[in-house]
Order: structure tokens, then sequence, then C-alpha cells
């Protein structure tokens, strides 16, 4: 049987591993990266093989540290020859030290652009969807323009743990939430109650270890 962990157990086992000392965050937030990398490149074969023009990402980072991971996974695709358009919904200076970290890691490769309200991402190859992971708990408000987007670039949207907007733990109060479009999902050591629910909508979800 597949053990499911609620967004606290989850929070608990990674606070767990870095009070012992066995990892810091940072090392979790890259593994995390990596692991979304090489999800994306099992799942679609053809966008790990070199392309010309180069492959074009947008990745939309929030304010936590889901929007920290996307800062990595940004910076190992543009490793990877790809354009990367990086947007952050949120302050940077008020990033969680990890992620700011991480955001000062992309900055020395590549800008990061303010979220507009109402975005045109162009027609890019795939979109990271890095806004907000386990730890939301209110429905998401002024985010259906950039929902909207999204589908409209008609690029597959990758979820860092889960599609924005939605519950980790699929609380049945949470269930008309506005959620942003997902094509795949990658979640890190455990699925949480939502992936259930994911998949059932038929939708891809990747477990990626990060040495928990």
């Amino acid at each position: 049987m597949t053990e499911i962990l609620t967004s606290a157990q989850m929070r608990a086992a990674e606070a767990a591993a870095i009070g012992s000392g066995a990892v810091t965050g940072l090392a979790l937030m890259e593994r995390a990266g990596e692991g979304v990398r090489d999800a994306i490149f099992t799942h679609w074969p053809d966008l790990e093989r070199p392309a010309q023009p180069p492959r074009q990402a947008v990745v939309l980072c929030g304010p936590g540290n889901n929007g920290g991971d996307g800062f990595v996974v940004a910076r190992l695709l543009r490793r990877r020859g790809w354009r990367v358009s990086l947007y952050l919904h949120g302050d940077p200076a008020r990033l969680p030290p990890d992620a700011h970290q991480n955001h000062a890691r992309w900055r020395r490769i590549g800008p990061v652009l303010p979220l507009p309200l109402q975005p045109d991402f162009g027609q890019p190859d795939l979109v990271i969807d890095a806004l907000f992971g386990i730890g939301l708990n209110r429905p998401l408000g002024g985010f259906a323009a950039i929902f909207a987007a999204i589908e409209a670039c008609g690029a597959p949207c990758v979820a860092i743990d889960l599609p924005s907007g939605l519950d980790a733990d699929a609380r049945p109060e949470t269930a008309d939430w506005p959620s942003a479009p997902c094509s795949l999902a990658v979640t890190f050591h455990r699925e949480k109650p939502i992936h259930a629910e994911l998949r059932a909508a038929g939708i891809p979800v990747i477990v990626a270890p990060i040495g928990l």
C-alpha cells in the first residue's frame, strides 16, 4: 500500500530531517528541483533532446518554498540550453531563506520578472507552476487571468507538488477552489491526499525522492 502523507506530516518529516542535521533545507530544495527536471524528461523524452531554436520554458514562482523549487528548476533548464522566462509573484525580499538564496542564484544568470495580473506567456514549450504548494490554506483570489493565460499558451504545465490553488489534503470544503491547469504533477517523498483526485482526473503524478 502506498503511504500517503498530509501536508502537516510532510512538513514535519522535512523539519525532522533538517533538525537532525541529516540535510539542509537548501539541499532538499536542490533535490526537489532535480526531481522535477528528471520527471519532465522521463514523461516527455523529446524535451531532453537539444533543439534549434532552443526550447522555451515559462517558470512561475510564488512567495514560498514552492517558488524556491521553481528557481532551481529554472536554473537546471537553463543549464540544458533552454530559454527561460521566470516570473515571481510577491516581494523577493520576503522570500523564505532557502528560496531567497535560490532567487539570488537565478539572478546571476537571468532576470526575475514581476508576474502581471493579465499576463501573456507567448508560446513556450513548457510551463512550470511553482506558485503555491502544500501550504496553501485558503482559496486563491485574483488568479483567474493568470490561470487562463497558462491555458491559452497551449504548452503542457508541470505542477510542483500540486496545481496551484488546490488543497493538498483534499478537504471536502476546498473542492471548488480555483486552480491552475495541470498536465503533470511532481511531488516529493510521498503522495498527498489530493494526488488520488488528480490521478482520477487523468493527470499523471510522479513522486520524486529527495532523500528523506
